[in-house]
């Protein structure tokens, strides 16, 4: 599928001074990987502190502090420019142009044929990339692919396989509202619509056909987002069954619940408004976005609860 084979992981990173420590630790042992970039959406909790630790250990892990948090799908899309000249379709490493970031970056980054975003609360075992490179390796098509997330007890996270939102089902059905799917316990790779931005793994090439991820999200559904563009350029969308990652879910997000939901519900409205509003009628239209924003309020006062 690449000429190269490494793998260049993107880690993005707010308030995870719980979990970045054992993320990146996994990673630098992890098979396959080239080099790791972090970037940091303003924290304040000694996130940065324990990143630049690692930096300073291997420098295969570099970092970019943003002053301001401009969103997951932003600091991802930064995270990959900022391989610059290394990546597959650049310059030799002697011929590196001004978006070079040092020879370790370039070196590093000319092995990196793929480009896995990991959460700083996934926990790797340290053949988990490896494995799911060679899944995509063997698929016939670019692949897309995601792990078996799981929490801390064994309990599977549903947005590890989902299909994508009808938002006008939603309307006449409230189960429509889970997206969801079981587990395919045959499958080794289970097709499915959308996979969870916690883990991915793609091609660099087909990152840069889809042109990244897009910014206008600040948090959530950037990913359904993808996956469905990816589709849509022809990609195959799965989650291999037989490559458990350990997600300790929502470490950034309690320390502000209520700037999370609000995104969150913006993220669905900016979805709905991209993929499904215009094939709807205008009456349509209007009950979805009324639907998601009179569930605004219920969604961040259960939020705030659960933070405490």
């Amino acid at each position: 599928m690449t000429a190269a084979g490494g793998i260049a992981a993107i880690v993005v990173t707010h308030r995870s001074a719980e979990t970045i420590d054992a993320c990146l630790t996994r990673l630098r042992a992890a098979d396959g990987v080239a080099c790791v970039r972090v970037v940091d959406n303003a924290s304040d909790d000694g996130t940065l502190d324990i990143v630049q630790r690692h930096a300073l250990a291997d420098p295969r892990v570099r970092f970019i502090a943003n002053p301001d948090n401009p969103g997951f799908g932003a600091a991802c899309n930064q995270g990959v420019a900022d391989l610059g000249a290394a990546s597959p379709d650049a310059a030799s490493p002697g011929e590196a142009g001004p978006d070079a970031k040092g020879p370790d970056a370039t070196a590093a980054g000319a092995e990196a044929g793929w480009l896995a975003f990991v959460n700083p609360d996934a926990l790797l075992d340290a053949d988990a990339l490896a494995r799911l490179r060679a899944h995509a390796q063997h698929c016939a098509r670019e692949a897309l692919l995601g792990a078996d997330l799981v929490d801390e007890s064994g309990v599977r996270d549903e947005a590890a396989r989902r299909r994508d939102p009808d938002f006008a089902a939603m309307l006449l059905r409230p189960s429509a509202r889970r997206l969801g799917v079981p587990v395919d316990a045959s499958a080794v790779l289970q097709p499915v619509q959308a996979i969870s931005g916690a883990l991915m793994l793609m091609p660099w090439h087909l990152f840069a056909r889809l042109g990244g991820f897009d910014a206008g999200y600040r948090l959530h559904a950037e990913d359904l987002d993808l996956c469905r563009r990816a589709r849509d350029a022809g990609a195959f969308v799965a989650v291999a069954n037989d490559v458990r990652v350990v997600h300790v879910r929502g470490v950034s997000s309690r320390s502000r619940p209520l700037f999370v939901e609000w995104h969150k519900h913006r993220g669905l409205a900016r979805y709905f408004r991209r993929f499904e509003a215009p094939r709807r009628h205008a009456l349509v239209c209007a009950a979805v976005y009324a639907m998601i924003w009179a569930r605004f309020p219920v969604a961040a006062l259960r939020a705030r609860v659960l933070a405490r």
